[in-house]
């Protein structure tokens, strides 16, 4: 993937160059804007469910994500995602015996504690720098497609976000039928193609007539589609339906953030969370929150590719500021990642202004915010989330050959059938050992592996020796 030629119109305007570099939107604002909510599709459901399950304190969980994602556009530079932490989100949930918040907290920030030391001593970036690019591109294809199966469910079926559950088809008609996911898939498609950028103008000097005029035509009615917010209309569409669906939400908004108080964590907590949560995180956020956001931050932007000790530091960090007052474990993730810059995000602008909205939301309505975002089609969410999903997957499209792709596909199968990005992990790196030591080269010794070494045999001689045979 390659970055997109920048639109300077925003650089030349004088009120963004008194921003910090980091902070300059390389296209226009409202591509940023579009671009920051390309990750919603898995911020919403999982924040929302733990909001109904384990009583978070969706307040709470704004403000402080709000302050991250700000954090984070000016230390990146590019639209590093917020998310989060999806294993411990899934314990929490899915089992019989939900945890408790302490419980939850607990296990964000042993996996914060993990991701933090491994940063700090520098064994991350070891870790990015030796591990072989198939097994990676495998961890990364894995993803986007178990992103995508979820978000076909999420279209096709009714949802449970309690239970964790699909149940029946989804109804064609209603204010969460499947015709409102389909417009808002099809409008996607129709603005914003396959993710292709159209940012230079045709060349004046080309000649208007015949096959050029209608190349050049064609160009400006992309680069004019590709402009439109696509994402932002879709997600703003969605918030409209919030309340159409029931207007009665608006009598549970009150006004006021949720009050902050230290969470108070048991030794028992500690030992549940740990076990239960953390335990099968750590690998994940290692391999999809670390080295995979890295290496897709390498492939979309090459002059700002993100420092796997900077990444891992960071996860680490924020979960030890946020964690203690009941905010939701959070990570860094390459979906969201490719989800945001699907949709336009191409600076660390576009994750501060998604800050500042939810920033917003936090203050103005806290925890009651809850029962709006309750009615929130899930169908659309779905259609969010397959774009980035796919995004995501696009991203092992540069394995050319044939031992790259066999590697590759071999991980991603293995981490979807067997629901483990560490699994996945590890057969891929046993599976490139393997075929690496198959080519390994024992000429340099007279013998290898107690095998004598054998000389290679001139054409001349093979053409004797064949001739020898056959007499």
């Amino acid at each position: 993937m390659e970055e997109p030629v920048s639109d300077h119109s925003a650089i030349r305007n004088p009120w963004f160059r008194r921003l910090p570099a980091t902070l300059i939107p390389k296209t226009s604002v409202l591509a940023e804007i579009s671009g920051a909510v390309g990750d919603l599709g898995t911020y919403i459901p999982i924040v929302l469910t733990l909001t109904l399950v384990s009583h978070l304190d969706l307040g709470v969980t704004l403000i402080f994500t709000a302050l991250y994602n700000i954090v984070t556009g000016l230390l990146f530079g590019i639209p590093m995602p917020v998310q989060p932490m999806k294993s411990i989100a899934a314990v929490a949930v899915a089992e019989s015996t939900h945890l408790t918040l302490p419980q939850i907290a607990a296990a964000g920030l042993s996996t914060a504690a993990v991701l933090l030391i491994l940063g700090a001593t520098g064994l991350m970036s070891v870790l990015y720098r030796y591990l072989p690019l198939p097994v990676v591109r495998g961890i990364q294809l894995s993803q986007g497609l178990s992103f995508a199966f979820t978000a076909i469910k999420y279209i096709r079926y009714d949802q449970d976000l309690v239970t964790s559950k699909s149940g029946g088809p989804r109804s064609w008609l209603g204010f969460d039928g499947l015709l409102i996911a389909l417009i808002s898939c099809l409008f996607l498609i129709l603005t914003t193609g396959a993710g292709d950028s159209y940012n230079e103008e045709p060349s004046s000097s080309e000649p208007l007539n015949g096959s050029e005029s209608r190349s050049g035509r064609r160009v400006r009615r992309l680069r004019i589609l590709s402009m439109i917010p696509a994402a932002l209309i879709v997600f703003l569409f969605g918030l409209l339906i919030c309340f159409l669906r029931d207007l009665s939400v608006l009598k549970y908004l009150k006004f006021g953030p949720s009050k902050l108080h230290i969470m108070r964590i048991t030794w028992e907590d500690w030992k549940i969370g740990f076990v239960r949560a953390a335990i099968p995180q750590i690998p994940l956020s290692i391999l999809n929150s670390v080295i995979a956001v890295c290496k897709l931050s390498a492939d979309l932007f090459p002059d700002r590719e993100a420092s796997a000790m900077t990444v891992s530091v960071s996860v680490g960090i924020m979960n030890f500021v946020g964690c203690w007052f009941g905010a939701m474990p959070v990570c860094h993730g390459a979906g969201g990642l490719a989800g945001q810059y699907r949709f336009g995000g191409r600076s660390g602008a576009s994750v501060v202004f998604l800050g500042i909205g939810k920033l917003v939301l936090g203050l103005a309505f806290g925890n009651s915010f809850a029962q709006v975002l309750s009615q929130f089609p899930i169908g659309v969410l779905g259609v969010l989330l397959l774009f980035a999903g796919i995004e995501l997957a696009m991203a092992s499209k540069d394995m050319n050959s044939k031992e790259e792709s066999f590697v590759m596909l071999v991980c991603a199968a293995v981490s979807l059938t067997g629901s483990s990005a560490a699994l996945g992990f590890g057969v891929g790196i046993v599976l490139f050992s393997l075929l690496k030591l198959r080519e390994f080269d024992c000429s340099s010794s007279s013998s290898c592996f107690g095998f004598q070494k054998m000389k290679p045999k001139s054409d001349a001689e093979e053409e004797e020796a064949e001739t020898h045979l056959l007499a």
